[in-house]
């Protein structure tokens, strides 16, 4: 069974990593070669999930769960209270809009009443992982239509949320329909119990094992499933759980350093979400549901994007933001495969609807994709028409994100004195380092300080670095100097970077890197001591006296 299920998955990434090979040549999104191994391995051809199956669902719902836990993480309460109004007012009524819209569509397919009404809820919601994966490639989660995209998912997901419950209640066997009572309980007690480890019990915790990457991770982890699994267990969703786990740590000074090391579990998990979702579409029954599928696919991406543009417009939103957001939701979504499956469940979906929506999702999710990678070109493209009906009076300015005239790596080292310096001469700048209580330290004494590994490039992602002028590293790893060197000189090839050594060795591989200059300790020392030699001090007991309490003063003030 386990060789069986090495030899699926290794089978199943070749194919990956060949039709990824091929869609990057043409300069295609990464999302349409997952999807594509999915058909080639599924039932239509290779049927390598044959043996496996539910083993490669629990996969994709571990990919699924860690995405929204980081979204939780680069969430805060303050950022859910800016965006919240905005996001349920057009997230209500896109819902009510796109159902009435759809449902008279979907009823001229032949559907009953009740098929067509299942298949137009599920068309309302717009695919939580698609929408956040692409902005997260795109790096556009922190743009206003990012935001305020993020702030609707979260909306389609609580409202799907309403609709299983409601569901649920339908079911005479189900634990919620027989106790309501009880599921309160749950709720107020798995929040209630949150809460108080968030605010109390994990930052003291995060600071003593913070230090500890793997320790970090490993807890992170079991925090983020934990919770997840708290939620599902009251009556919710796992998704919903994994939003709130990320949400718990998202006001740690570890956030960073957190995401960095959860992002490429994530990102292993998700393929095989995708790989799922492309295997999935039934192309036996082609013959019987291909032109509902399209039919129903046109309307989705069609339609859905229609109306949401409208509503961002309303909202006074300016034209490009509401396009930008506007083209976010022109897919299927996961969560209408558990709305169907529970509605099939209670027989309230006679027909074909759950092989209709299948393929449509797998149309829909493809083309989206596209729309989304170049949703920019899309609108400068369109950009003439728009200008037909005059120009756009409505402003929404980007947040400006945090910039640093320098960055020091290794304050508690070399950088403190370095700092001092950087203080008198009024130059902005923030510092990094690895051990936690020293970023506490200088967090109380009103520095910006990060927490983080300079050898994790997706930590290196998270940092103002693109804009600096003067990056000062102390490290004292050479290897993690040269990937840092590597990252700086990618992102921003005109800032200075100063790097520092302990021996020689390798001082060739950092200037060849990109390091401008390397302070080699060992040489300043020698310097320092020739200067005390040339100025005659070398023998004088009150000159070392004088050096010394100068040393002692320092460090006391470091």
């Amino acid at each position: 069974m386990s060789a069986n299920l090495f030899f699926q998955l290794s089978a199943l990434l070749a194919i990956a990593v060949g039709t990824a090979f091929l869609v990057r040549l043409i300069k295609q999104p990464l999302l349409i070669a997952y999807i594509i191994t999915g058909i080639i391995g599924g039932p239509l051809l290779l049927n390598l999930f044959a043996a496996s199956e539910h083993m490669y669902v629990a996969f994709s719902e571990f990919g699924v769960v860690l995405l929204l836990f980081i979204i939780g993480l680069d969430l805060n309460f303050s950022y859910l209270k800016k965006i919240g109004k905005e996001a349920l007012i057009i997230g209500f009524l896109q819902f009510l809009l796109n159902f009435f819209l759809i449902l008279l569509l979907v009823y001229f397919l032949g559907l009953s009443w009740s098929g067509a009404a299942f298949l137009a809820v599920t068309v309302c919601f717009s695919s939580t992982i698609v929408v956040l994966k692409m902005l997260g490639d795109k790096q556009d989660e922190d743009s206003v239509y990012g935001r305020y995209t993020i702030g609707l998912m979260l909306v389609q997901d609580l409202l799907s949320i309403v609709i299983l419950l409601f569901l649920s209640f339908l079911t005479p066997s189900n634990a919620l329909a027989s106790d309501y009572w009880w599921f309160l309980f749950k709720t107020l007690a798995v929040i209630t119990s949150i809460i108080i480890a968030a605010k109390f019990i994990l930052p003291d915790f995060l600071r003593k094992i913070a230090a500890h990457g793997e320790f970090l991770f490993i807890f992170t982890v079991a925090w983020c499933f934990g919770v997840a699994s708290l939620f599902l267990w009251s009556g919710f969703s796992l998704e919903i759980g994994a939003v709130v786990a990320g949400l718990s740590l998202g006001a740690s000074s570890y956030r960073a350093e957190i995401a960095s090391r959860i992002k490429p579990l994530r990102d292993f998990f998700l393929i095989i979400f995708f790989i799922i979702l492309g295997s999935k579409a039934d192309f036996l029954q082609i013959n019987e549901i291909l032109m509902p599928a399209l039919f129903l696919s046109i309307a989705v991406i069609l339609i859905k994007p229609l109306v949401l543009y409208r509503l961002f417009r309303w909202r006074r939103f300016t034209r490009r933001n509401s396009f930008l957001a506007a083209l976010t939701s022109g897919q299927l979504s996961e969560f209408g495969f558990i709305i169907l499956f529970a509605a099939a469940a209670l027989g309230y979906l006679p027909g074909q609807e759950l092989a209709i929506f299948t393929v449509a999702a797998v149309i829909t999710i493809f083309f989206s994709s596209y729309l989304m990678s170049y949703s920019y070109q899309l609108y400068n493209l369109l950009l003439p028409f728009f200008l037909w009906f005059g120009r756009d009076k409505r402003v929404q300015p980007e947040e400006i994100k945090e910039n640093f005239d320098a960055l020091i790596f290794g304050y508690h080292r070399t950088g403190w004195k370095i700092g001092e310096a950087l203080k008198k001469k009024k130059i902005k700048f923030a510092v990094v380092d690895f051990n936690p209580e020293s970023v506490d330290k200088f967090q109380r004494q009103g520095l910006r300080a990060f927490f983080g590994d300079a050898s994790d490039v997706e930590f290196l992602q998270s940092l103002p670095l693109t804009r600096a002028k003067i990056i000062i590293s102390t490290i004292p790893s050479p290897e993690d100097q040269l990937v840092l060197i590597h990252f700086v000189r990618k992102h921003n090839p005109k800032a200075i970077l100063i790097t520092s050594l302990y021996h020689k060795k390798y001082l060739s591989s950092l200037y060849k890197a990109g390091a401008d200059y390397v302070i080699l300790t060992h040489l300043f020392g020698g310097s320092w001591i020739a200067d005390i030699v040339a100025r005659g001090e070398l023998e004088k007991h009150s000159a070392w006296n004088k050096y010394r309490r100068h040393q002692i003063k320092d460090l006391n003030g470091s």
